[in-house]
């Protein structure tokens, strides 16, 4: 019998949700699994069809609570394998954050670890009341490595990443929004239903400009002086068709139609 997928992708016209699947303990990834979320988003990255991408958990009780701790003793016991397993997360939490096309988080439940990571290299993160956050990794004796720290630093802040990692506490809903770890908080019932209307609006945008502008905003974050061309580039959109078609829109009053164009 074959081994059942740990990610899984499904789409829906311009929206694709990728969906955690191992809820009977609460949506963790082995080396395989981060392999192939790395994979997956790899393939949405490299299509200009794609306008959104959820992520999501399988199940009500949790987004992810990262690595599967289970499968530690035969996947990364010796040096060899921790060096494969590091390749194999890092391969993953890049896939996601790399993405040129916008993110959403669909968090309902735990949000732990590896999982917490994952939301966080997500642009809009949705969660419910009821959802918990953190790493508790120094119980396990484990540190996070400088690859997966850097996408929850750009989410949260030191300040807020010493908290959850030297404390090893679980935040709940609010303070994790107040740490700048979740965007919007919703009734735990309308998780989905909030996450999915958020990934319509954004799919409803000119799709170039949504990667363009989540491309500055990475770049603002480099130290390294803006070049002439990255200065220029930020005009190219009124070159576009799509720039033609929203400003016709907007003075016909009516809904744009936008290509990629």
């Amino acid at each position: 019998m074959s081994r059942p997928e740990r990610v899984m992708a499904a789409r829906d016209g311009g929206v694709v949700t990728i969906t955690l699947s191992h809820p009977d303990k609460l949506n963790v990834l082995d080396m395989a699994g981060w392999e192939r979320l790395g994979a997956i988003f790899e393939g949405l990255s490299a299509d200009d069809s794609v306008r959104c991408v959820l992520v999501k958990g399988q199940g009500g009780r949790a987004f992810s609570t990262g690595s599967d701790i289970g499968a530690f003793g035969a996947q990364r016991s010796t040096p060899a394998q921790v060096t494969r397993y590091a390749a194999a997360v890092r391969r993953g939490v890049r896939g996601v954050y790399d993405c040129p096309h916008p993110t959403v988080a669909v968090v309902r439940g735990l949000c732990v670890g590896g999982g917490l990571i994952i939301a966080a290299c997500c642009d809009v993160r949705v969660c419910g009341e009821s959802s918990r956050f953190g790493a508790p990794i120094n119980r396990l004796g484990a540190t996070m490595a400088y690859e997966e720290m850097s996408p929850l630093l750009a989410a949260a802040g030191a300040g807020a990443v010493l908290e959850i990692l030297l404390t090893g506490d679980l935040v709940d809903a609010r303070r994790a929004r107040e740490m700048g770890i979740v965007n919007r908080i919703v009734p735990d019932g309308e998780v989905v239903a909030e996450a999915e209307a958020v990934a319509q609006n954004i799919a409803r945008g000119a799709p170039l400009v949504n990667r363009w502008h989540k491309k500055f905003i990475r770049r603002t974050a480099d130290p390294d002086p803006l070049r002439e061309e990255e200065r220029e580039e930020a005009y190219e959109a009124f070159r576009t068709r799509d720039y033609r078609e929203g400003t016709a829109a907007f003075l016909e009053k009516r809904p744009p139609r936008f290509t990629g164009e």
